[in-house]
């Protein structure tokens, strides 16, 4: 598994209303080809205003450059997966920040903030099969490829995903 310091230097800030700026940038035909398009403006403020609760909705994270520059979001949340409890992790790295190894790096950092949460053994991640990027970030932060699903992404629309699993019991 690849460590954090090898990885780009990134750091992680609770949600805030700053995040809506960033979800909104995010919510383009580009950035969520692989996630059903972009969604109503309705259902991003609905999204916001989840993130914002992390007792009732996960943790959700802005990525944060040491410059200051807001680089893209992260997170984890409760998943249960085969009938085990577990958590799911996502990531969106903003287009003009691409490419540097920024969504691995806020990966990693997401999964050190799973693990220090310590409730569940597994950090899930379900990329679309076809979303090349996202699987290179799954396994090159070290996570085991365990097969494809059919995965449920935003409500009501299904992919064919990667099923990408990291023990959190270990380092």
């Amino acid at each position: 598994m690849h460590s954090i310091d090898t990885a780009p230097q990134v750091s992680l800030q609770p949600w805030s209303e700053a995040g809506f700026a960033v979800l909104r940038r995010q919510n383009t035909p580009e950035m969520t080809e692989h996630l059903g398009g972009p969604e109503s403006p309705e259902k991003l403020a609905d999204r916001h205003r989840r993130y914002l609760d992390p007792a009732k909705n996960g943790t959700m994270f802005l990525v944060v450059l040491p410059d200051g520059q807001v680089a893209g979001s992260t997170g984890f949340w409760d998943h249960e997966w085969e009938g085990e409890p577990a958590y799911e992790t996502g990531y969106a790295i903003l287009p003009e920040f691409q490419g540097r190894g920024l969504a691995m790096a806020a990966t990693l950092a997401a999964a050190e903030a799973a693990r220090a949460d310590g409730r569940h053994r597994w950090l899930y991640a379900f990329p679309s099969v076809e979303h090349g990027a996202s699987n290179a970030v799954c396994r090159k932060a070290g996570f085991e490829l365990r097969g494809d699903s059919e995965f449920e992404y935003p409500k009501g629309h299904f992919i064919r995903s990667n099923v990408w699993r990291l023990d959190l019991a270990t380092d």
